[in-house]
């Protein structure tokens, strides 16, 4: 096994609980290396930080499974898979929703896999190559401790497994994933597209904002920008909201939007439009909502597009405040890591500042608890979520 050793400066983080080690953190390797093969991590003086794999084709070219002076074998690998489900059995215990987040990659301490449940499907991504060896041993423990599965798909289709050097790919390893899965999200039956949709088929990290927002829809207008499947607009349909319009630019999202109020039963008017143009339109028109949500993609993908993310965010409040009269609500959401959270309450706030309005933070949230935030590892805290109104 060859030992990495850091360059003195750079182990607080390591020691503080953080899983990487970037190519540039690297004083010197000791040893043969082999990418997805083991390695120790060691500080300037010899000292252990931890024992992961090394990949010398990634930028962060270790990932730690351990800071503790253990072996990287299936033993370990089963318990951390046990341990992951256990958490969400313990904290997801929803008699209305089936869908849930199993393992959450480096939050539950299995760097760069990420595996989610839709009903009796549980979807499987290995995103890490030292981690693609341990596939079989995830599977069999997932096999163990999740007795609601039926079908699990390996979604190995992402880009970012060409930069760890690995192919793309999907397959069935159990069961039968038919074209049309269905899962409910509180109370609500939802067709979720598992082969074709977005990251492992659909977004989970919103279903207690997705609740959240049922306190303030009854008999309101309300806008939902960046709906994709439609998750806001149709808790806010369930729960009685006088009118309810989702937005967004993709026609296949608008289409499953549309599909999911029908089978519901709700009336959702779905624009298939973009979200700035569309704000800016109402704006000229002068509509009104009592309501608005803004959940965009992540306008801050790395920390240079700061500055940009920064304009994106300010914009689209602004022209969501300007929809919004005294009284009305506006959650405003940001998915990017890289935009801080102080920096993303700074910048929605100051919209209404330059409008001369006066808000109440109702509240700031995150993402649900499947989705946990790991001491010592930030990028694990990622979605903002904040409440506000408008006074005046």
């Amino acid at each position: 096994m060859a030992d990495v050793y850091v360059q003195d400066g750079r182990q607080k983080k390591i020691r503080d609980g953080h899983p990487w080690i970037y190519r540039n953190e690297i004083a010197r390797v000791e040893g043969e290396t082999e990418d997805g093969g083991p390695v120790r991590a060691l500080d300037a003086h010899g000292r252990l930080l931890g024992h992961g794999f090394y990949n010398g084709r990634s930028m962060i070219t270790v990932r730690l499974l351990t800071h503790r002076d253990e072996p990287v074998d299936a033993a370990l690998i089963a318990r951390r898979v046990r341990e992951a489900v256990a958490y969400r059995d313990l904290c997801m215990r929803r008699d209305d929703t089936d869908c849930r987040r199993l393992i959450y990659g480096e939050a539950d301490r299995l760097p760069g896999v990420i595996c989610d449940q839709f009903g009796p499907v549980v979807v499987l991504q290995v995103l890490a190559l030292g981690m693609e060896r341990w596939t079989d041993e995830i599977v069999r423990a997932l096999q163990g401790c999740v007795p609601s599965m039926r079908a699990l798909l390996l979604k190995n289709d992402d880009a970012i497994r060409e930069k760890e050097g690995m192919e793309r790919f999907s397959r069935v390893l159990l069961g039968e994933v038919g074209e049309e899965t269905l899962v409910r999200e509180n109370g609500l039956t939802l067709r979720v597209d598992l082969r074709g949709g977005q990251k492992t088929g659909s977004f989970l990290d919103q279903k207690e904002n997705h609740r959240f927002l049922r306190r303030f829809a009854r008999g309101a207008r309300v806008l939902d920008c960046f709906t994709y499947a439609g998750g806001f607009a149709l808790n806010a349909a369930a729960a009685g909201a006088a009118s309810v319009c989702a937005v967004d630019i993709s026609e296949a999202a608008c289409a499953l939007a549309r599909e999911n109020a029908a089978r519901n039963g709700l009336a959702v008017e779905v624009a298939c439009a973009n979200c700035f143009d569309f704000l800016r339109a109402k704006g000229r028109e002068r509509a009104q909502y009592d309501v608005v949500v803004l959940d965009p993609p992540a306008f801050a993908k790395a920390r240079a597009n700061l500055d940009a993310a920064r304009r994106g965010y300010k914009e689209i409040a602004l022209s969501a405040m300007r929809l919004l009269p005294a009284g009305g609500v506006l959650a405003a959401h940001s998915c990017s890591y890289h935009m801080p959270e102080d920096v993303f309450v700074k910048t929605t706030l100051s919209a209404a500042q330059d409008l001369r309005r006066a808000v109440r933070v109702i509240t700031l949230r995150r993402q649900d608890v499947d989705h946990p935030v790991l001491a010592g590892y930030p990028e694990s805290y990622y979605l903002k979520s904040l409440w506000m109104q408008m006074l005046d």
